[in-house]
């Protein structure tokens, strides 16, 4: 009897273990997907109650619109950038402002969010595009970029001239998915994924395959279509992309195509060869988001100098060759 009491009771654990692990293997994530910063957004995360978070992650995304976003008229930003010294700014414009100094003189300038009178002028922007855009004008342009030349004083943004226009859609996407993550993580959800436009952040691991997270590299299709380069795990890690291959402009004279990153040094739209650049760090998505389009800036020999001088990024870049053919360069600690 006793013999079979500790058989039964050693059926029952491993069971019983075999169907936690079962449950854990199956477990259901919550989903949320919807449209913000002009691209759509992708949530994945697992929580035991089920908890729907849509409204409240929707909310943050709307203050941050309304701190960030040079397409609204009336946010902070907006405000800034017309001449009005008197905001003072939030939380969320304080931090991406402080992120960016840090980057800009990580990368000698070459990230530079008071780049924005120039990503007008060329037509990538909110504002309205120069006519006749010739080197005197980027000249002109370029004498009022410099992230040196702005600093925050008593909470308030101190230009050295009223024209000086900030753009920091360069970071703020990526900046965006780190305060969904950190509100997560503030519910005490430790297993997630946010993504938004192609910028991610996760924690933990997807709970309902029991593996790390997996996300793909996209290949540079300029027909529209969607393909993979290659599929990565990311480990408590967040990856950003930049690209050229989907935003950019043809010149309607001369035929001439150019991409949406302007060049902080010269003020003509960056020329090379450089496809897409992937960074994945563990950092805030925000820092990666701003390097990865500091990196698809710089020429390839100097992109690939500085990603490996750089041992806490871990870099992806595709490029063309000098015969038109595309080929992939990876970190050592890729």
């Amino acid at each position: 009897m006793n013999a079979l009491y500790k058989r039964f009771t050693l059926f029952f654990i491993v069971v019983v273990i075999l169907g936690s692990c079962n449950n854990l293997k199956h477990e259901k994530p919550v989903k949320l997907e919807g449209s913000a910063f002009g691209t759509s957004f992708h949530i994945t995360y697992f929580d035991a109650k089920q908890i729907d978070f849509s409204r409240p992650i929707d909310s943050l995304f709307s203050l941050v619109n309304n701190s960030l976003s040079t397409y609204i008229s009336n946010s902070d930003i907006s405000k800034i950038n017309s001449g009005d010294s008197t905001i003072v700014v939030d939380r969320f414009f304080k931090e991406v402002f402080e992120k960016s100094l840090v980057i800009y003189k990580d990368t000698e300038g070459v990230f530079d969010p008071t780049i924005g009178i120039l990503v007008n002028a060329w037509g990538f922007g909110p504002g309205k595009s120069t006519e006749g855009l010739d080197s005197i004008k980027i000249k002109h342009l370029l004498s009022l970029v410099g992230f040196n030349k702005v600093n925050l004083q008593n909470g308030k943004v101190v230009k050295d001239n009223d024209s000086i226009y900030f753009d920091f859609n360069a970071i703020a996407k990526g900046y965006a998915v780190d305060v969904a993550g950190r509100f997560l993580e503030m519910k005490n959800i430790t297993n997630y994924l946010v993504e938004i436009g192609g910028e991610l952040r996760s924690k933990g691991i997807n709970k309902s395959k029991n593996t790390p997270w997996k996300v793909g590299i996209e290949h540079p299709n300029y027909d529209g279509s969607r393909s993979f380069e290659k599929i990565i795990e990311l480990n408590n890690q967040s990856m950003a992309t930049s690209g050229n291959y989907r935003k950019f402009k043809i010149d309607s004279v001369t035929g001439k195509k150019y991409a949406h990153i302007i060049n902080s040094k010269n003020g003509y739209p960056a020329q090379s060869n450089l496809l897409s650049v992937s960074i994945i760090a563990e950092k805030d998505c925000a820092d990666v988001d701003a390097y990865a389009t500091a990196v698809m800036a710089m020429p390839l020999i100097k992109a690939k100098n500085f990603l490996e001088s750089k041992k806490e990024l871990k870099g992806f870049i595709i490029y063309s060759d000098d015969s038109g053919a595309v080929k992939t360069f990876a970190t050592s600690n890729f």
